[in-house]
């Protein structure tokens, strides 16, 4: 799964693309924009389809896992096992195939928020979900970018060791956002009410994706896949949880 341009899914290898791991972190962002699309789809069909909103919620956030695999669940309870085990042994608790008390009540936690914000939000998840995704994804650029990387494992493989930049390995993230603002601004289907909606979301992830690695960071020391899982499941539910309450 590796060397798939669709890195940390479970989606098929794309035949004749074979991308390098180096390159891999710029498509992230695109990526789970769309994965909140499909989300989104499932959820408004299960709902048409005379499917209650609780078990719709349900449906919809569980796909998401079979998508992703639970990567970055995974990493969010090894993040927040290792936060709580104290700093001698936190690299030491991430690496811990068991997981911890601290890292089962985060996915509990976690899980909860993110089902009571899917029963407020409804139908305005096709908005909201896919700018979500994007930009929990988005903010591992602000974090391979601003921390050095750290490990348990001597021979292990980072993003940091190819990093071109952020300017650079955002570009793509950046042209896709532009792209969806100009085709919202355009859309006839789009209210001003969305639209105020829509940028808003935009203004939220581009705080929220830089200030929670940054506090992630500063608390681990650095970061490495569980603590970037992590960023990712935080920020998507920061997001989620803004949009809910504002509503």
């Amino acid at each position: 799964m590796a060397g798939s341009w669709i890195f940390y899914t479970t989606f098929p290898k794309i035949p004749f693309i074979n991308p390098e791991f180096k390159n891999i972190a710029q498509f992230a962002p695109p990526l789970g924009f769309f994965i909140g699309t499909i989300q989104s789809y499932i959820f408004i069909f299960l709902r048409a389809n005379s499917w209650s909103i609780y078990a719709s919620a349900l449906i919809c956030l569980a796909s998401g896992y079979l998508i992703t695999g639970g990567l970055h669940l995974d990493g969010l309870m090894d993040t927040f096992d290792g936060i709580f085990a104290g700093k001698k042994k936190r690299l030491k608790a991430m690496k811990d195939s068991k997981v911890g008390s601290f890292g089962v009540q985060s996915l509990v936690f976690i899980t909860l928020i993110q089902i009571a914000c899917l029963l407020r939000i409804q139908n305005q998840i096709i908005i909201v979900l896919p700018i979500c995704l994007f930009w929990g994804r988005f903010s591992n650029l602000f974090f391979i970018e601003k921390f050095k990387y750290i490990s348990y494992k001597k021979k292990s493989i980072s993003h940091k060791k190819f990093w071109k930049g952020l300017k650079k390995e955002s570009l793509i993230s950046i042209i896709f956002l532009f792209i969806f603002i100009a085709y919202q601004l355009v859309s006839i289907t789009t209210s001003q009410a969305i639209l105020i909606k829509f940028l808003f979301l935009i203004l939220i992830g581009v705080f929220l994706s830089y200030f929670i690695p940054y506090i992630l960071g500063n608390k681990i020391g650095g970061f490495n896949g569980d603590a970037c899982g992590a960023s990712i499941v935080l920020v998507e539910t920061g997001m989620l949880f803004t949009h809910a309450i504002l509503l």
